[in-house]
């Protein structure tokens, strides 16, 4: 049976991040990637990579416009294994906090809160305001796990995509998804 995953993709820096777990699904045969992507993210989209909005479009299973606000992920009928915003802006943390729910991207995540599915967001910004803070900690105790793109050294990372890959490796692990190539901590024959 094939399982679903939201991707949500809001207008903060962190754009190969998503790129990197859209990829990382398309090569997981049972799941099946649903991206619903802000217009800040579509701005942001040329500012970090090299790729278009096309490009981006690709690598995902199925593709909604943030207007449509009665597509299959606004409603808690449409089964998924969850939902993932990546990245996950201040704004749209904000949203999410709120319930204030006025296109798909929030909607979706409101839903998957609502239904007690795993919401993972990937906040970026630096440094973190009190209100961010804030915002972090009640979207916590309403049941979405915080996954900030912090840098792990354990793996030795080479180059930036050997960061990006980690960081989209921790994100699929929540979902229990099985990442490439993700180097674990001591499991590699430590002391």
């Amino acid at each position: 049976m094939i399982k679903r995953l939201v991707v949500g993709m809001s207008g903060a820096s962190g754009i190969p991040i998503a790129v990197e777990v859209l990829r990382q699904l398309k090569s997981i045969s049972d799941i099946e990637s649903h991206l619903v992507y802000s217009k800040g993210a579509e701005m942001t989209i040329p500012l970090e990579t090299e790729l278009s909005l096309a490009d981006i479009r690709e690598l995902a299973d199925v593709v909604y416009d943030n207007d449509n606000i009665g597509a299959g992920p606004a409603s808690g009928t449409f089964r998924t294994i969850g939902m993932v915003v990546v990245p996950c802006s201040m704004k749209t943390l904000a949203g999410v906090v709120s319930g204030y729910s006025d296109n798909l991207l929030l909607r979706a995540a409101d839903v998957t809160l609502k239904e007690r599915r795993k919401l993972v967001l990937v906040t970026r910004e630096c440094p973190l305001g009190t209100l961010h803070l804030r915002n972090m900690y009640e979207a916590s105790r309403l049941g979405a796990v915080i996954t900030p793109p912090v840098l792990s050294y354990y793996n030795h990372p080479e180059t930036l995509e050997d960061c990006t890959r980690h960081i989209a490796g921790k994100i699929l692990d929540q979902f229990g998804l099985e990442p490439e190539n993700m180097k674990r901590w001591m499991e590699e024959g430590g002391d």
